[in-house]
């Protein structure tokens, strides 16, 4: 069945689900944000994985944004997006696959964070006789990888190498810790601890008498509540297109706002045990567990009927393979609701990145309406 005629009523289980008018409507916020601050905005593509929903993320069709692996890189250069930048820690053996993008017409710029990285690129720069623009990852909360802002020797030493073979573009950092953050202040504080780690690194940098054009800084938590980006250049986000249910805990979103869903029917039940069974297990969900430390478990996803209607303190609680266990939150005073054999519902994720690359693409739907709109594929790989 095409997706002109599908329905929510019609569609095989399980199956992605996006919300075409909430994702539009997140993308539009958090565009009006980085227009309110006079920043550049570098959308993440790593999240949807899809040509369709990055041409609606983009502000302009070439770009700019950002990719974590290359496969996405050379999917969406094949799209027309010759912007690009590879937000991972670039290993030597991916240089090749770097310069064919690259001579093929893409900007692609790659990250790097020790001396031995850096001496790498300008290596094979000075070889192929050709720049290959890189960023220096700062480490601005101990989340992952990076330099420490205070190590400005080491930091001097990544720049020295890099610029001698004309590949200096700038620095960038990621605050991974605003997820672990449990107040909007606190996504403040941490937003303004990204800025200056950035920041003052660049700033040392030029000191020295380097190049530095590039600061950019960026995760979804702290792109919605940074107080100032003065001296930043661009910022990067990726899950706000859809958000899920740890941007929901975090404040950052509401459920409302979750654009991606997982449809599923059930399949039995188990009376005895307070159970209702789906065909939505850990390979249509994934495995990931991130409002597990938050101070509201959700367990595997919040549980709503066909319609995207949330079922009070109702919990896709348990997953096996391709099967999963409904039950209600421990201590509600909800009842369970009655749910007969093929009902359809839906299942809100936790993180969105991860349950949607269970799927190889996404059903497209408009708010408050069952009509499958489009079919937009997703591509994995690396």
């Amino acid at each position: 069945m095409t997706a002109a005629h599908a329905t929510l009523d019609t569609l095989e289980t399980p199956c992605l689900l996006l919300d075409e008018t909430r994702m539009t409507r997140n993308i539009e916020r958090l565009n009006g944000l980085m227009a309110g601050h006079g920043v550049q905005l570098r959308p993440h593509l790593k999240t949807p994985k899809s040509i369709e929903v990055a041409r609606r993320v983009m502000t302009r069709p070439e770009g700019p944004a950002a990719v974590s692996t290359l496969q996405e890189a050379e999917q969406f250069a094949a799209a027309g997006v010759t912007d690009l930048l590879y937000a991972v820690g670039v290993a030597p053996a991916k240089l090749d696959r770097v310069l064919a993008l690259r001579r093929s017409g893409v900007d692609l710029t790659v990250v790097v964070d020790s001396v031995e990285a850096a001496r790498a690129v300008a290596a094979r720069a000075r070889q192929e006789g050709a720049a290959i623009p890189a960023l220096i990852e700062i480490d601005c909360d101990g989340h992952r990888a990076g330099v420490q802002p205070g190590q400005a020797e080491q930091l001097l030493a990544i720049a020295q190498a890099l610029h001698g073979a004309g590949c200096l573009r700038g620095v960038m950092t990621h605050a991974g810790e605003s997820y672990g953050c449990r107040s909007l202040d606190a996504i403040a504080a941490m937003a303004e601890q990204e800025r200056l780690a950035a920041v003052g690194c660049a700033e040392a940098i030029r000191a020295a008498g380097l190049p530095c054009s590039v600061v950019s800084v960026g995760s979804t938590p702290t792109a919605h509540f940074a107080r100032s980006l003065e001296g930043v250049t661009e910022v990067r986000a990726g899950v706000y297109v859809f958000f899920d249910l740890v941007m929901a805990g975090l404040g950052v979103c509401t459920v409302d706002d979750i654009a991606a869903t997982v449809l599923t029917t059930v399949i039995g039940h188990q009376p005895d045990k307070g159970w209702i069974l789906v065909d939505a297990g850990w390979m249509a969900m994934s495995r990931d567990r991130g409002t597990a430390k938050q101070p509201v478990d959700q367990l595997y996803g919040l549980v709503c009927d066909a319609d995207g209607k949330v079922y009070p303190d109702l919990l896709l609680a348990e997953t096996n393979q391709e099967q999963g266990i409904i039950k209600l939150r421990a201590g509600s005073g909800a009842a369970l609701p009655d749910l007969p054999l093929g009902t359809k519902l839906r299942i809100v994720p936790n993180h969105a990145c991860a349950t949607c690359a269970q799927h190889d693409a996404y059903e497209v739907l408009q708010s408050g309406d069952r009509k499958i709109v489009a079919h937009w594929e997703r591509f994995r790989g690396w």
